[in-house]
């Protein structure tokens, strides 16, 4: 991979995630009872928000369907099931194509996934229809344990805005500077990820961002 351009060190990681940490605390995400339950949360709020994505996890509970064999079986529900989640039917197709994957290859165990090396699952995620980089690597985090860092659009739009990398780097590049300059730790990771995402939220929004009330606004001056 080649080195990308970027103004990120360790010390810079550092002073954003404590910041971050001493303003919001403990995040405690990814919302889910089981690894399977955020396995499809990570691919039902896919261009959408969490809330529409946890209604249609609910309503997939309350048919009694967050099974992998069961949904898979009960597939010509699963449509109605996810509509609040948007894009519902090429969803559905999407949660089809993961759970043939994890029952094929994994008989629907978690634990025997994550015995895998990360690159492994990685890379068979991403050769399943409909997950992405992200999706893949929210997996990987959040529902197998694993140290792979999730980078989302708030996170290339708060460090493009502050200029700490250029707004076309890819995901990958970013990525491996992200992980390069934090700690090896699943907890640090997960944490950073979340707050990265509650600041993009709340003050670095896409249309009308609020830098001057902004966590970071003094800790990292706008490019």
């Amino acid at each position: 991979m080649r080195q990308a351009n970027t103004n990120l060190s360790n010390t810079t990681f550092h002073k954003i995630y404590k910041t971050l940490y001493k303003t919001y605390g403990p995040q405690h995400w990814w919302p889910g009872e089981t690894p399977f339950e955020i396995i499809i949360g990570a691919i039902l709020t896919q261009n959408t928000n969490w809330r529409n994505a946890s209604r249609a996890i609910t309503n997939i509970k309350a048919a009694g369907l967050l099974d992998p064999l069961k949904l898979l079986q009960q597939r010509r529900r699963v449509p109605a099931l996810i509509k609040t989640a948007g894009f519902y039917r090429t969803k559905a197709n999407y949660l089809n194509a993961f759970l043939e994957y994890y029952l094929t290859n994994y008989d629907g165990n978690v634990e025997k996934m994550a015995q895998k090396k990360t690159r492994t699952i990685r890379d068979e995620l991403l050769a399943v229809r409909g997950i992405g980089p992200e999706t893949a690597d929210a997996i990987l985090l959040y529902a197998l344990g694993k140290r792979s860092f999730v980078v989302d659009s708030y996170t290339r739009r708060i460090f493009s805005r502050h200029g700490m990398v250029g707004p076309d780097i890819s995901y990958e590049d970013l990525q491996h500077e992200i992980e390069r300059n934090l700690p090896k730790e699943i907890r640090i990771y997960n944490e950073f990820h979340a707050l990265i995402v509650r600041v993009g939220k709340e003050y670095c929004r896409k249309n009308e961002p609020l830098c001057n009330n902004c966590p970071l606004g003094k800790l990292l001056p706008r490019a």
